[in-house]
């Protein structure tokens, strides 16, 4: 029997008072501020932000909880963003959409920072069903201008840093690594394989659960074969954006003994019916009738960030609810 757990990758948008009281207080546009230099007031207005998030998705019925991540100002990027070695430059286009972050150029080592810790023992406090959230290597390596390093060794560079923040973490159920790069920008021959051993770097990091969880389309078959080569507990399935080749590449080269499906839509406002949600799981089941899991995670495809705040919150019900149907026997 396979136990359904609903999650999301996390990110999630601002709730209305607070972006306005945040940019009444900062004086100017949230996205063009230095985040982790926050004032009193903003560091409490995040506090109180973060709380409510935290508790929508209780209320949601969510089986695990994250932060939000509403001090990310620049989304994936945010971990390298705020670090002392790391200077942040111009604008540059948040995957092929209208938003933008800060790009990170990296100028000294990346020694431990503790950024993302700190906001996690602050949800611990909130929750016992905590899942944290990181930007994949890959993807943050690929998201950032590397001055310090050289070719040959940032991307191992950042994995030991990503591992260095995250065996910091308070204790936590599931990690979710976020990797859209291994699909937007997909990794060629031998740096796929490094990406798949930077993942492991991360994933040996904690004791929890790790998810890889790509998305915006399908891993390529070469990028997916070196993926199911690290040591994590389950692999990510965007079934929004290209369910076919995601199928495909399941029934040609199986996968973990769990799995994430991307079941709803996290950039489009249309709210999916619990029904819905559940026919799609039970969809891409079917396709693979040899594979048995032992945990399903029903989760947004990408961040949520994207939508408003209300369609934000619906779709986490959907998700819960949809968890909670009738059980699925195999």
């Amino acid at each position: 029997m396979t136990e359904l757990v609903a999650t999301t990758p996390g990110l999630f948008p601002l709730p209305d008072w607070a972006k306005e009281e945040l940019s009444d207080l900062k004086g100017h546009q949230k996205s063009d501020l230095i985040s982790g230099d926050e004032g009193g007031d903003i560091a409490d207005a995040y506090e109180r932000a973060r709380e409510e998030v935290i508790t929508v998705q209780t209320d949601a019925g969510l089986d695990r909880v994250v932060e939000g991540q509403l001090r990310w100002d620049d989304m994936l990027a945010h971990p390298l963003a705020v670090h002392e070695n790391v200077e942040t430059r111009g604008i540059v286009r948040y995957y092929d959409n209208n938003n933008f972050y800060r790009e990170p150029v990296v100028t000294g080592d990346l020694t431990f920072d503790g950024d993302v810790a700190a906001e996690l023992e602050a949800a611990a406090e909130q929750t016992d069903a905590l899942q944290a959230v990181l930007p994949g290597p890959y993807s943050l390596s690929e998201l950032a201008t590397d001055e310090h390093y050289g070719n040959d060794e940032f991307l191992e560079a950042v994995a030991e840093f990503l591992a260095g923040e995250a065996e910091a973490f308070p204790d936590h159920e599931t990690l979710f690594l976020l990797e859209p790069s291994l699909v937007e920008d997909a990794p060629g021959d031998g740096l796929d394989e490094r990406a798949s051993e930077a993942i492991d770097t991360v994933a040996a990091a904690v004791d929890s659960d790790v998810v890889v969880h790509p998305y915006w389309g399908a891993l390529d078959e070469k990028v997916y074969a070196h993926l199911m080569d690290a040591d994590v507990d389950a692999i990510g399935f965007d079934l929004v954006s290209n369910h076919e080749q995601n199928v495909y590449n399941v029934q040609e080269y199986g996968t973990k003994d769990s799995v994430a499906l991307g079941v709803v839509d996290g950039q489009n406002t249309l709210v999916e019916e619990p029904e819905t949600v559940r026919e799609r799981f039970d969809w891409f089941d079917d396709q693979v009738p040899a594979q048995e899991f032992d945990t399903a995670y029903l989760t947004a495809n990408t961040e949520l960030f994207y939508l408003p705040v209300n369609k934000a919150e619906a779709k986490l019900e959907t998700l819960a609810t949809a968890a909670d149907l009738e059980e699925v026997t195999q």
